[in-house]
């Protein structure tokens, strides 16, 4: 039976703005958002029933739907042709972990069937389908550097995006089901008003993801406020590098100059935090 694979890679947003509060209760965003060579892994065995299985270190703590289920459900009915199969997802990343791990994995979903039907697939509006599974699904699916503006699905591709050295940690406490309306809540952003940003950058550098920051990472701290050490951990290693949240959290990232520098950050914050997940990569 063939199978096809996909890495579903970490998402990061370098930089997060909110720009206000739209007519449709979602939020206004700008973000630049780069994918790290670490993830969960996807396989489509075809020719079998179409079902969803998961394992790894963090298969157990997905509760409710997945959102992977979700996106093979979805596209099954948006394209009866597709060809489709079983699906297994090795659950590597962190769940709820602001890295978008389970948009990332719906994203890989669709682009796994995308390629398992390249007929098809030209008749299907594959972007379309990521953004009714969430806001972060659309950029998961690039996989890739990008500016994303609107409700996250307005997309423009950075133009020379130099690849940057980076440590990534989350601390492992429960967060709440309920975690990013928490953090929305207490952000409580105006009703938005203006024009808003559609524009990608001609480039992206790290001094300008320094320069940036994330509007969601004071109320993330009030609702986790393991956020707060995890933060001061990374400062103290990486300074006068960027140490910064990751959407909302609470996994935080912090860039250096080279990948022996986020080796040995990662080594030293593991060492004295073994309870932390921690992994050095690239961002790209």
């Amino acid at each position: 039976m063939p199978v096809l694979s996909e890495r579903a890679r970490a998402k990061v947003n370098l930089t997060l703005r909110i720009l206000g509060r739209r007519l449709d209760g979602f939020h206004a965003l700008d973000s630049v958002v780069a994918f790290a060579d670490v993830g969960d892994v996807l396989t489509l065995t075809l020719g079998v029933p179409a079902t969803v299985s998961v394992y790894g270190p963090f298969a157990s703590a997905i509760e409710g739907e997945n959102l992977a289920a979700r996106a093979l459900e979805m596209a099954a009915a948006a394209a009866p042709g597709l060809v489709a199969g079983a699906i297994s997802i090795e659950k590597n990343l962190p769940v709820a972990a602001g890295v978008g791990g389970g948009s990332a994995d719906a994203a890989a979903v669709l682009r796994l069937l995308r390629r398992a039907n390249p007929v098809q697939a030209a008749h299907v509006d594959w972007m379309t389908l990521a953004a009714q599974l969430g806001s972060d699904v659309p950029v998961c699916f690039e996989s890739r550097a990008c500016r994303m503006t609107g409700r996250g699905e307005i997309l423009n591709s950075i133009d020379g995006f130099a690849a940057i050295a980076a440590v990534l940690v989350n601390p492992q406490v429960p967060v709440p089901a309920d975690k990013t309306r928490q953090v929305f809540k207490r952000l409580a952003a105006a009703p938005l008003t203006g024009p808003v940003p559609t524009a990608a950058p001609n480039a992206w550098t790290a001094a300008q993801a320094i320069a940036g920051g994330n509007d969601l990472e004071a109320p993330a701290k009030a609702v986790i406020p393991a956020i707060t050490a995890v933060l001061d951990a990374l400062e103290r290693d990486t300074l006068p590098w960027v140490a910064r949240l990751s959407g909302a959290g609470p996994t935080c990232f912090a860039l250096t100059a080279t990948m022996d520098d986020a080796y040995a950050v990662a080594m030293r914050i593991a060492e004295h935090h073994p309870s932390w997940w921690v992994r050095a990569t690239i961002l790209s």
